[in-house]
């Protein structure tokens, strides 16, 4: 007997991609998952960013993605902080 089939919904997908882009920079950083879902999440970073731009972002490699976001996590926080 075949295995049962998961659908997974383009929804579905797009949180799964934002979870591991946390998980992937909170292993860059040697960071806990928790504490970079909560900066992200402070400045906004996980609807502005990674899942407004989840079409174009989930095209690059995991390496271009983790940086991308680190770097744009150190640019929005210190904007944050300016205000």
């Amino acid at each position: 007997m075949a295995p049962e089939i998961i659908k997974i919904d383009e929804k579905q997908k797009i949180l799964m991609f934002a979870a591991s882009c946390i998980e992937w920079v909170a292993d860059r950083l040697e960071c806990d998952y928790q504490d970079i879902f909560d900066r992200l999440d402070r400045v906004g970073l996980i609807d502005g960013y990674i899942i407004k731009c989840y079409n174009v972002l989930h095209l690059e490699s995991r390496d271009n993605i983790t940086e991308d976001i680190i770097q744009t996590l150190n640019i929005w926080e210190n904007n944050l902080n300016e205000i």
